[in-house]
């Protein structure tokens, strides 16, 4: 049995969650939220920032620890037992870029209930539920998208170890499925902020997520 470790981000910019459609070679398909594998002399929340980014482009910020995922998947002669590491993050604009050279094909940012029936794998519609709720509760105590609050340390209970994001300066156009993507020249408005109901499902299935990152 192989241990190995990954962290990820559960993406979120005006009430809509990050979500990545992975192709490989036919064999793996479907939309998960970024992670990647720890590198040596990483910590978790390094790691978390630097998949997001290399993953969807995004400089995002670490809001909060949301809770740790497992799975298991075979590779010749050997079983690999992963644990994830998920983090609530903030994200400043709809830009997305997703990283080809990975298999990545397309991204975008959409509503929770979306998203969530978008996502392959149980696990992780567990963690997006997780981190919604968190993002909710930061909205009703007027702490979440307040930067002076992070920065002054107000409400640091809420905040775990992140840096500033960095603005893309580009907009977004919405899809017609409800997702929104930076298009290649001009800009759009961005609409209002999630204000759907929060979809409250457990995953009954029990998917087995076939990848190493």
């Amino acid at each position: 049995m192989i241990e190995a470790t990954s962290c990820g981000g559960v993406v979120i910019f005006r009430g809509k969650i990050l979500v990545l459609y992975k192709s490989y070679r036919n064999k793996y398909e479907g939309w998960v939220l970024p992670k990647g594998t720890v590198e040596p002399g990483e910590t978790f929340t390094q790691t978390a920032l630097r998949e997001v980014e290399e993953e969807t482009g995004v400089k995002a910020t670490i809001i909060k620890y949301i809770g740790k995922s497992q799975y298991t998947f075979h590779v010749p002669e050997d079983t690999v037992n992963k644990d994830v590491h998920w983090y609530l993050m903030m994200a400043d604009s709809y830009y997305s870029k997703p990283q080809r050279e990975e298999y990545f094909v397309d991204s975008g940012y959409y509503k929770y209930h979306e998203a969530y029936h978008l996502l392959k794998f149980s696990n992780e519609k567990m963690i997006l539920e997780k981190a919604y709720q968190e993002y909710l509760s930061l909205k009703r105590k007027s702490l979440w998208g307040i930067r002076r609050n992070f920065s002054e340390g107000l409400g640091l209970e809420y905040i775990s170890v992140g840096v500033p994001p960095a603005s893309s300066g580009g907009e977004q156009l919405a899809r017609p499925g409800g997702g929104y993507q930076s298009p290649a020249d001009g800009a759009a408005g961005e609409p209002d902020e999630e204000s759907d109901p929060v979809l409250l499902s457990s995953a009954a299935d029990s998917d087995v997520n076939g990848e190493t990152s």
